[in-house]
Formats: structure tokens, sequence, C-alpha cells
């Protein structure tokens, strides 16, 4: 048994050293980061970015089109961002962080060549509308769905107009799905998963909305109506929240659509608030292992206030937080208040010197933000009782949310060793 247990080790070490060696031959250069875990608990799913910038100081050489990410001798799932300017350059995941730790990240690349990498999809942003029909009476008729990278809506387009798969752009990680509505309601929405895998590709493709009632995958668990869903944008005026409807025209692209963080811009021109008129920039992002959508808002026009929040509904639980100089604010519900008449946890996250007030409307629960040089963000996540290993108490939830709110208030830094 000694024996055995000596040459099963020796195999290991030699399969390790050989991979070593093809990893230095195939990525002959390198440069090293350190990440650092500020808090004193531990942390999943870290998103970790090394901006252009960042990379040109250590390495003014490198190619993007062949490297690798290596946690020790581990290769870690990673891509690189070439639209996303806001999260340009190279993204990974880090599965875990121990409190207080600073752990080395080696990135290792060839100067020339192509080396082309394999890694299970945990993330997916498409958009997806009907091409070869028409539009007659502003629904469109006949057609294929084809996916697209950039859409500008045309005007005859809006509600239940049958032209865009499931009404809007998607978004998912291995844990939730997310939509918006690409017409006048401008609304965000859920896909809770009942399993890790891209599900969105096959979405709305039977019979258009059968996502309303529970697949094997999972199902649309929240209901909009005339509320802000979830994070969506909005504006107060008289007492009542205007999501982004009246507009001179929008567009929608796909930036990102990689193994680990994906993302969708949108651009909004001409939305009417009020008397006034202005364009919003939102960028919608997600990354690997998390539920967590981060939403970044850029305004070009004169408005001092913009809101966000979560869709009504007396079955929840309401918990809120303006936050401090440890944790981000929060607005959150959960209860039995998913289509699916089971548990379901939302929340809103926001920086604390951005928030102006707390308030509520007919429809929904309501945090008004203050946007800093015409920037604006924030963040929003689901939690359904069904996903693998999911939150099923009202404790969990509540735990859960704070932590989120502490680890934003405190990130994970990625810097030169």
């Amino acid at each position: 048994m000694k024996k055995w247990i000596t040459l099963s080790m020796s195999i290991c070490l030699f399969f390790n050293l050989v991979e070593a060696q093809s990893l230095s031959d195939a990525f002959p250069k390198a440069f090293t980061i350190a990440i650092s875990n500020p808090l004193t608990v531990q942390r999943e799913e870290v998103l970790i970015n090394i901006s252009d910038d960042q990379i040109k100081k250590l390495a003014s050489d490198f190619n993007s089109s062949a490297f690798v990410v290596l946690d020790g001798k581990t290769e870690i799932a990673s891509q690189y961002n070439q639209r996303d300017k806001t999260n340009g350059g190279i993204v990974f995941v880090v599965s875990k962080m121990n409190p207080k730790e600073t752990r080395s990240i080696n990135v290792r690349y060839a100067v020339k060549g192509t080396n082309k990498h394999s890694y299970v999809k945990r993330t997916q942003a498409e958009l997806s509308h009907k091409i070869g029909g028409k539009f007659v009476n502003r629904e469109y008729v006949d057609g294929e769905f084809k996916n697209v990278d950039y859409l500008r809506v045309p005007p005859e387009h809006k509600d239940h107009s049958w032209f865009i798969r499931y009404e809007g752009p998607g978004w998912e990680s291995d844990k939730v799905g997310y939509r918006f509505y690409l017409d006048q309601r401008n609304a965000s929405d859920v896909f809770g998963k009942k399993t890790p895998d891209m599900v969105l590709q096959n979405v709305g493709l039977d019979g258009f909305d059968s996502y309303h009632e529970l697949q094997p995958w999972g199902m649309d668990v929240m209901k909009v109506g005339k509320s802000l869903g979830i994070g969506s944008i909005g504006a107060i005026t008289g007492g009542h929240v205007t999501r982004v409807e009246k507009t001179d025209s929008l567009t929608s692209s796909i930036l990102e659509n990689g193994p680990v963080y994906s993302s969708i811009l949108t651009n909004y021109y001409g939305w009417q608030i009020g008397n006034k008129k202005i364009n919003v920039e939102s960028l919608i992002s997600i990354h690997a292992g998390t539920r967590l959508t981060h939403e970044k808002l850029t305004l070009a026009g004169d408005y001092d206030s913009l809101c966000t929040g979560i869709v009504k509904d007396k079955l929840a639980m309401l918990y809120s937080d303006k936050g401090d100089a440890q944790h981000w604010g929060y607005l959150a519900t959960y209860g039995k208040q998913s289509l699916n008449n089971d548990q379901l946890g939302l929340a809103v996250f926001f920086k604390p010197q951005q928030v102006l007030e707390f308030t509520t409307d007919e429809f929904s629960h309501v945090v008004a933000l203050k946007p800093e040089n015409h920037r604006l963000e924030y963040y929003f996540l689901a939690a359904w009782q069904l996903e693998p290993n999911g939150i099923t108490t009202e404790a969990e939830f509540v735990n859960y949310i704070k932590k989120v709110a502490s680890e934003l208030g405190a990130p994970v830094k990625a810097g030169q060793q």
C-alpha cells in the first residue's frame, strides 16, 4: 500500500511538472498582481478586473489573444474584455478568499499568436429578435429569431409586439437570470433557475411566453406590472415613479458574452421626464457565481435625482438601510412573492452618499438617488427558493444581504505586487 501511495504521488508530481512546463512554453512571459481581502470574513466568487492601464504598466508587450491566469499552479477561467471599456482588460473570478488574505495571481502570456481556451460558460448575455417577417399594426408577423449584438429599436415596436424574444435583452450567471423589457416599459424582471447551466438561449422559443410556467430549467418568478420590478431605472415626478417610457430612440448592444463576465449597453436618447429631456447610458453586467447585477448609469442632461426600487407585494417583508462608511445601503423584500407561490428575496444596493430618501408609490418600494458627476451606480439581485443550494428562509436572506452590503463597502483590491 505504501509503495502504491508513493507511486501515485510521483505520478501526480510528474503531471504537475509537465503541465507547468507546457504552460511556460506556451506562455513564456509573465507578471504578478496581488489581490487583497480587507474584510475579516471569507468571501466567495470574487470578480477581479486587471484594467488595460494596469496591464500596460506591468507588461507593455502583453498579448490579449494568448494568456492564462494562474492561482498558484491552478488555472483560473478568465477572459479579456475588448468592448466593455468600463471593465476592460482581464477579468476572472476567484472562488474563495480567506479573511484578510493577500494572494499572488500570476498572468502568463505569449507576445505573439493566439491561444484560445474552452472554459465552462458561467455567464451569458443575449439579444434576439425576429427577422424575415414584418410589422402589421405594431405586431411582428412571421419570421424567425436571430441573436444579434446590436439593435436600434424600431419605432413600430411596443410591448407584446412579438418581435424580441422574451421581450428584451437577457443576462444570467450560474445562479440566476434577468431580462428587461426593451420597449416603453423598460423594467427589469427575474428568471429563477433550477440549474447552474446557461438557459436563456432556449427561453421563449416554445410558445414565446411559456416561461411564465415552471419549466425544468426554472421560470419567470416575478410580476412586474407597473412597478420598478427589480432595479429598474426611474424618476419621481408628481409623487409617482416614471420609468424610461417616453424616449426619442433607444439602442441596445451586447458588449461582452464571456465565460465569467457578460454585459449589455443600452442608450436611451431623449428620455422625457416632466418637461425635461435627458440621455441615459446604462451598462448592466454580471459575473460568474453571483446573483448580483451591476447597473452603471451615465447621464447627459440636467437632472438632480433618479430612483430605483422593488415591486410591492403584500406577502413580502420590507428591509431597508441607508448604509454608512463600512457598508452600502440596501432596500430589500423577502416572502412568498414568487409567481410560483414560493419564497423569493429581492434587493437593491446603493452607495450611502448617493441616497436621498426612501419613499413609495402605489406599485413600488423606492429609493431616490443623487448622481455624482452625472454618474450613478447600484446593484440588484434576486434569490429564489428553488435555486440549487438556494436561500430558503428569511433569516438566511437577511444575513446574506447584510454580507453583500459589507462586501460592496470594502471591495477586494488588485494591484502590482
